[in-house]
């Protein structure tokens, strides 16, 4: 089973790890894409900081994450799971798990990156700032440059259970076929339902971090299903390939 996050704008800085190391990371076959997206950032960030903050969506006063993205070959590296933060992650809450539960947690989860493709939970990477939506000098869109390598190089994922959590602009970037989508909701007393915005990240990081954790093995939507609800989780069945979390105001 793979679960598959959204990553966030906010990411701790610093780390313990070597300097990002292409080879070292999970899904080789994406290692030449992410070389390119990677020395353009770089490129782009030395060069012309004004133009790479405008690029990049950021004010002044964020003008650090352009010298940090200038530096992406020479900064530490963390682990992808803890080097994401926000409020999906906050719902993840890593910080609780045990050996047992880490373990089966990096097993299983993935995480969207504009500038990695996607990541293991363990994959170490330094901090950078990219966001899916962004153009960068000599590639154009992200979803061009990723869509066809990022969906070739999880075609082997096919037999197994993928339970995509990612939002819109990352799950564009490369989607894989068959996974699951989930659409959280929240229901009123009335009986009325309106799609949740803000607070899908936390409901998607709370179901991730109880389907992740499980001792249950889970080949199929109707064994995720049964988990989820043992944890609490209110998930309905539209599809086979889309669910519908149910929260409440």
């Amino acid at each position: 089973m793979r679960i598959l996050l959204s990553p966030s704008e906010t990411k701790s800085v610093g780390g313990s790890g070597d300097p990002l190391d292409l080879a070292a990371l999970s899904l080789p076959a994406l290692t030449d894409t992410r070389r390119s997206v990677a020395d353009s950032l770089v490129a782009m960030c030395g060069d012309d900081p004004a133009g790479a903050r405008s690029v990049l969506g950021l004010s002044d006063t964020l003008a650090e994450e352009v010298t940090l993205d200038a530096r992406l070959w020479s900064s530490p590296t963390a682990p992808a799971l803890s080097r994401y933060t926000g409020v999906l992650y906050d719902a993840l809450d890593q910080a609780s798990f045990t050996r047992a539960t880490r373990s089966r947690a990096e097993s299983r989860l993935w995480i969207g990156s504009a500038l990695f493709g996607l990541l293991a939970a363990a994959d170490p990477i330094p901090h950078y700032r990219l966001s899916a939506g962004t153009r960068l000098p000599g590639l154009g869109t992200l979803r061009s440059v990723w869509k066809p390598s990022l969906t070739a190089a999880t075609a082997d994922w096919a037999d197994e259970l993928v339970v995509d959590l990612r939002s819109g602009g990352y799950h564009q970037l490369g989607p894989v076929p068959g996974a699951v989508t989930v659409d959280v909701v929240t229901q009123y007393p009335d009986g009325t339902r309106k799609v949740v915005s803000h607070f899908s990240k936390h409901h998607k990081g709370l179901l991730a971090r109880s389907l992740a954790i499980s001792r249950a093995e889970m080949a199929d939507v109707q064994s995720l299903l049964r988990v989820a609800r043992r944890a609490g989780h209110t998930l309905e069945y539209t599809s086979a390939t889309s669910l519908t979390m149910v929260t409440e105001p």
